[in-house]
């Protein structure tokens, strides 16, 4: 099946089992589900769920022994490949986001994070969950830097390394020689940046930059299934689909 789940965090705030109805629907339907590192339920628990392929998203933080732990972990899962977020080293000005003063409801916890001082989002005078990615993500993180930080996963995982957040031709080429297995055109939602490009727009010159040398697929955007043959005619191998919208 074409059609796979990208991470969304934080599920639980829309259903009370949250990742848990994520898992078990996609492994019901036979496809993929990526569970976000911002996620409301353990690598451990969504693989107790029973059966199935799962990728696990995951962001790079300054404190590297983070990335090494949930690494480990969904190895141990049975987690299939890393789907590293390459676009989000400083998050985007979320105005709905900062009005609200977002912050998780206090039964709710990023339970990844538990026992690693990290993942509050406590209450600020804008966004809790700015403030806390402000504080954790690694904003040095540019196309040299994350060549390395790609070789170093390298190093720590056999699993397959997906690169989520392509949207040019140039960093197509820079994900190839960096070692990726795959790449992921995302534009985080459209969310993190005013004005980026739709991904359908940007997907066929990404494929005609790998030339087949690892696969690519396409995150955003799809409403309906004719969104998917249109992404599989210009060249992805499958699409990424939330099977909510998010508004917080």
């Amino acid at each position: 099946m074409p059609l796979m789940v990208a991470p969304i965090a934080m599920q639980k705030m829309y259903h009370p089992e949250g990742e848990y109805v994520t898992a078990r629907a996609a492994s019901a339907a036979g496809t993929i589900m990526t569970l976000s590192s911002l996620a409301t339920s353990t690598l451990e628990e969504v693989a107790s769920t029973g059966p199935g392929i799962r990728f696990f998203q995951l962001y790079v933080y300054k404190d590297r022994s983070v990335a090494l732990q949930l690494v480990r972990r969904a190895e141990r899962a049975g987690f299939k490949a890393i789907v590293l977020t390459v676009d989000t080293p400083k998050l985007g000005r979320r105005e709905a986001d900062i009005k609200n003063r977002f912050v998780l409801p206090p039964h709710l916890a990023l339970e990844n994070f538990e026992g690693l001082d990290l993942g509050k989002i406590d209450r600020t005078n804008d966004s809790g969950l700015a403030s806390d990615i402000a504080g954790q993500f690694d904003r040095s993180l540019n196309w040299k830097e994350n060549a390395q930080d790609v070789k170093w996963l390298q190093t720590i995982t056999g699993l397959p390394i997906l690169l989520k957040g392509v949207l040019t031709a140039e960093d197509a080429r820079l994900s190839v020689q960096a070692g990726a297995a795959g790449i992921i055109v995302s534009n985080h939602g459209a969310r993190q940046l005013d004005y980026a490009p739709a991904t359908i727009t940007a997907l066929e010159e990404v494929v005609k930059a790998v030339q087949g040398r690892i696969l690519v697929f396409l995150d955003g955007g799809v409403r309906r299934g004719t969104d998917v043959f249109k992404a599989l005619a210009l060249g992805a191998s499958a699409v990424f689909i939330k099977q909510v919208q998010k508004q917080y």
